[in-house]
């Protein structure tokens, strides 16, 4: 199948960007994934690391402050401190006056009581509410007593010297957080009295509700959320104790934790960070994979995208360019065939333009052509010197003095009475006979696989079997004697037209070995065959004058040529230079196709037989 040059390097191109762009693409995204991945495991601790802080803060202003009023209410437990509608004079009032100044200029703080332990037994000593607070709920102030037993606050961890912080909000009520603290020891630093602070949730709401693509909250000792990104959960004290990262981070003796986990509700990774503020609270701060592959997956669009407006303009750009490179390719390809016909005049170099190495192979085309041209005139040279078969033969191999033995069929033929018509005739007419004449013999030897060897004067000298040989090579030798035959008596017809005497031939044909190739020097050779059979040939074709014939051929052609000819015996005859006699025979027609003999006879084919030289006619028995 026949793939276009532009379609290869289009595809090439293509193939090229694409495999580059995706493995950029790859390469750069799992980059971006990991450096991304410690950013923000980096970025998720220092931000639970900043949060924690702000907690502490927050909790440590809240605990101070508790301790204050706690001390105050301990102290002033024998005034009537009930509500903040009370009145009290003298002196009283002065301390009184500055325990309101310290609870209601603080808007955090909803209510503060001290709680006396007395073994498994707890009694109010003191109580700050601001029963205004709970009025907007439908509650009174005594919904503190409740809240206590509600959220089973853990007085007995207060009563081991810790500070509990937990979550106070409950439906239908304020959102609230309450802090527990030690207030009192005894002699024996047994823990006598604590303290109480019911304050708003708002003020540890307020860090994690900044814009942020992290899930940030905190939790206390239990796991329950404090405060929350998402204000309904912390609202809801929602428990995070079975969270997997949770449960990790508060299983943790370490202040900071960090690791990626799978959310069993999401069935998606996160990158987790946990680190502890005061008072046994710890800030959690949470990322998704899934935002981490957002960009990288944006980074991916964006390279596929980046790389398909490479792959159009490369596609555009390299169309052009395999224009500028097929269009003239396809001009030398029409320009050879039209070479491979046998048109030598194509000039390349004319119709391709190209300052570049198309345009050199332009240049050895026409140099190319140029050397065929030539080679074309020898061939056409060779072939009309020494026949097509022999000038291929020469061509394509090496040319060396020397042949080699071959089994051939030699034919001569020669024009009775030459010497005597060139002697009245002018050179031009005697060499416009001869060319008319070897013009008629030379198309018939050769229409049967024939090869002139050479023109010896008016004689013809004509092989088959080399410089390649066939089974048939007889056959086709006296068949086309016999055209010659009949060809011979058509051109006599036309020389009596023209008032120019008619012509009598002599052929003689044999069959034997001889030696096939080149002889002569290295400066000068000639092609041919010689040997004996060369000579015999010549002899038989001398001895039709003796009898009278214009076709003679030797037995060894008679054992070649079978039943396929209409022979007859003409004799025995010594010739020169053999020391036996040749049995010749006479051919008076061939075998059709139809198993009939055709005789092939004519005014020219028998004559009246007369003395030859060289040629001695044994008598018959």
């Amino acid at each position: 199948m026949k793939i276009p040059i532009s379609t290869k390097l289009i595809s090439v191109t293509i193939l090229t960007v694409v495999a580059s762009a995706a493995a950029i693409t790859l390469i750069s995204s799992e980059y971006f994934e990991k450096k991304a991945a410690e950013q923000i495991d980096i970025a998720n601790l220092e931000s639970a690391a900043g949060k924690a802080k702000e907690i502490n803060n927050i909790l440590t202003s809240f605990v101070d402050k508790s301790r204050v009023i706690g001390s105050v209410l301990l102290k002033n437990s024998n005034l009537d401190l009930g509500s903040t509608t009370n009145n009290v004079g003298g002196d009283n009032n002065a301390l009184k006056d500055d325990l309101l100044f310290n609870f209601t200029k603080d808007k955090n703080f909803i209510a503060v009581e001290v709680l006396k332990i007395d073994g498994s037994s707890l009694e109010t000593v003191a109580r700050r509410v601001k029963d205004d607070f709970f009025t907007s709920y439908s509650l009174s102030g005594s919904y503190i007593n409740q809240l206590r037993e509600l959220q089973k606050f853990p007085i007995r961890s207060l009563a081991l010297g810790n500070i509990e912080v937990k979550n106070s909000s409950y439906p239908k009520s304020p959102a609230m957080f309450t802090i527990g603290l030690p207030l009192v020891h005894d002699a024996q630093g047994k823990i006598t009295h604590v303290v109480l602070a019911y304050i708003a949730l708002s003020p540890l709401e307020k860090p994690f509700t900044e814009p942020s693509e992290r899930t940030q909250f905190l939790v206390d000792r239990s796991g329950e959320v404090l405060a929350h990104k998402e204000e309904s959960k912390a609202f809801a004290r929602l428990d995070l104790s079975s969270s997997p990262f949770v449960k990790k981070a508060l299983a943790q003796t370490s202040t900071q934790y960090q690791t990626k986990f799978l959310d069993t509700e999401s069935s998606q990774q996160f990158f987790g960070a946990a680190v502890s503020a005061s008072f046994g609270v710890r800030v959690i701060s949470e990322t998704s994979e899934a935002t981490i592959l957002e960009v990288s997956n944006e980074v991916k669009r964006r390279s596929i995208f980046v790389a398909g407006c490479a792959v159009s303009a490369a596609i555009f750009f390299i169309f052009l360019f395999s224009m500028t490179l097929t269009s003239p390719i396809e001009k030398l390809a029409e320009l050879i065939k039209l070479v491979s016909k046998g048109n030598f005049e194509v000039k390349a170099r004319d119709q391709v333009r190209s300052q570049d190495e198309v345009g050199d192979l332009a240049e050895a085309f026409d140099q190319m052509t140029a050397g065929l041209k030539e080679r074309d005139k020898v061939k056409s040279l060779f072939s009309k010197f020494h026949g097509v078969a022999i000038a291929e033969d020469l061509i394509n191999k090496d040319i060396t003095v020397g042949g080699q033995s071959k089994e051939v069929v030699v034919f001569f033929s020669d024009i009775r009475g030459f010497t005597s018509f060139s002697e009245n005739r002018s050179p031009e007419e005697v060499v416009e006979m001869l060319n008319e004449y070897f013009s008629v013999m030379v198309q018939l030897i050769n229409a049967y696989g024939g090869v002139v060897d050479k023109f010896i004067g008016d004689a013809i000298m004509a092989v088959w079997g080399a410089p390649h040989g066939t089974v048939n090579d007889a056959k086709k030798a006296v068949r086309a004697s016999l055209e010659m035959r009949k060809a011979l008596e058509k051109l006599n017809q036309r020389r009596i037209a023209r008032n120019h005497p008619p012509i009598h031939i002599g052929m003689g044909v044999h069959a034997g070995k001889a030696i096939s190739g080149t002889i002569g020097s290295n400066e000068r050779m000639e092609y041919t065959v010689i040997g004996n059979t060369v000579n015999t040939a010549s002899r038989i074709e001398a001895s039709t004058k003796a009898f009278g014939s214009d076709l003679l051929i030797s037995e060894s052609v008679i054992e070649k040529i079978g039943n396929n000819f209409l022979i007859e015996l003409a004799g025995d005859a010594e010739v020169k230079g053999r020391s036996e006699s040749i049995k010749m025979f006479k051919v008076r027609g061939y075998l059709a196709e139809n198993g009939q003999y055709i005789e092939v006879k004519t005014a020219y084919s028998d004559y009246q037989a007369e003395g030859a030289d060289k040629v001695k006619i044994k008598p018959t028995a």
